[in-house]
């Protein structure tokens, strides 16, 4: 007989403590009706005993905290509010002016414009000393003329091309000797 009462004292699936009082309280309602028409439509006849009544449309705060009601005579004059609109709309458009001004136009100017196109800049050509072919000699840059203070460059065998491949790194030291 105890276990029968177990049996009906313990719910159906997992659920908290707390839940497990109010499905205990609830296990008569669940009785009387299959179980699926519950899960769907939950339990009749624990909220009102009058199972046909409609719900009201008025919730508890509504009910509580009605908006003022609006009087049909009019409080200010005509002319005192048309005074205030005025004001307001004078105020709201010089504080927008204010707020809300056109940023200045960008000045454009490039590098270039800056500071090679200057006025008072003369161009003048070196002359020649020699003459180059451009297709045969090594050309000359910042590297090349400072390629004696770069960290990490390998030794350099000819003057004229530094950067040219080079296989002391890789050649055996043996070999390097000879």
């Amino acid at each position: 007989m105890t276990s029968e009462a177990n049996e009906k004292n313990k719910p159906d699936g997992m659920c908290l403590l707390g839940n497990w009082v109010e499905k205990r309280a609830t296990a008569l309602l669940d009785m009387a009706e299959p179980r699926s028409h519950v899960l769907k439509y939950g339990h009749s006849g624990i909220l009102t005993m009058d199972v046909a009544a409609k719900v009201q449309g008025v919730s508890t705060f509504k009910e509580a905290f009605n908006a003022p009601k609006i009087l049909g005579v009019q409080q200010k004059g005509r002319r005192t509010e048309l005074l205030e609109n005025d004001l307001i709309k004078r105020i709201s458009d010089k504080l927008h002016a204010e707020l809300n001004t056109d940023p200045p136009a960008p000045e454009l100017c490039s590098v270039t414009k800056a500071d090679f196109k200057v006025e008072s800049f003369k161009s003048v050509h070196a002359p020649l000393t020699m003459d180059h072919d451009y297709t045969t000699e090594q050309a000359i840059t910042f590297w090349s003329d400072n390629y004696q203070k770069i960290q990490g460059m390998t030794a350099v065998k000819t003057k004229d091309s530094p950067f040219k491949r080079n296989a002391t790194f890789s050649t055996p030291i043996c070999e390097q000797l000879d």
